[in-house]
């Protein structure tokens, strides 16, 4: 005896691949406009016509704007998560004892990996994560895409200095994310003002020095402390 289907079941199949696509068109569309003008200065309207699709299928794809807001920055939020969790692990288990270099670099690479490789949608992306930092109306996305991966490599952090505060390894850590995201976005302005441009290489070298000691300076008490 043949097994009869419900009419909803038959219709719940695997997106096509055209579908794939038009909402990959969408996101990356909606990453760039968000980027650019902010949350307020993007409509619905603006990112239909910079994907080439009507506003019916953003609205399909992405609900209303703030939804749409919301899954642009979880989507890549999720593949760095991944990334970063994976490299602190891999920088935990070598020989030897941790270090806030190491710890560092397992947070910075792989996002400056992937915006070399990747090109302007990472960069895209850099310019929004700044944006979602600084608005406390993004509280919630924040805690939600950023917050438990940092969590992780503030405690790394925080095992290197016992006797510091956690209140002051999240600050070092804080600013070093903000130094993360200048480079990302500001990566022109650095060889503008400088004479001897580098590669990626180098200024992730440079960006880890630079925020060890930050860190280090605000973990360590200062000698005249009682």
């Amino acid at each position: 005896m043949k097994l009869q289907i419900p009419q909803e079941k038959q219709r719940q199949r695997a997106p096509s691949k055209r579908a794939l696509e038009t909402k990959r068109a969408i996101l990356d569309a909606a990453e760039r406009l968000f980027a650019a003008r902010g949350f307020d200065g993007t409509s619905i309207r603006d990112i239909g016509k910079e994907a080439g699709v009507q506003t019916s299928l953003v609205h399909h794809h992405g609900g209303g704007k703030e939804a749409l807001f919301a899954r642009v920055v979880a989507r890549r939020a999720d593949e760095l998560s991944i990334a970063r969790l994976s490299a602190l692990a891999a920088h935990n288990h070598q020989r030897g004892p941790a270090t806030l270099e190491g710890i560092l670099a397992a947070f910075f690479g792989p996002y400056l990996e992937k915006a070399e490789a990747a090109g302007p949608q990472w960069h895209a992306y850099a310019r929004l994560v700044a944006i979602v930092s600084a608005d406390p109306q993004w509280k919630n996305l924040t805690e939600r895409c950023f917050d438990p991966t940092a969590g992780h490599f503030i405690d790394a952090i925080a095992g290197l200095f016992p006797h510091a505060s956690r209140d002051d390894i999240a600050v070092g850590f804080v600013y070093s994310v903000s130094a993360m995201l200048a480079l990302a976005t500001s990566r022109w302005r650095v060889s503008a003002l400088g004479n001897n441009p580098k590669d990626m290489a180098d200024y992730l070298d440079e960006l880890i020095r630079f925020c060890a000691a930050g860190i280090t300076a605000a973990a360590t008490p200062p000698k005249n402390a009682p």
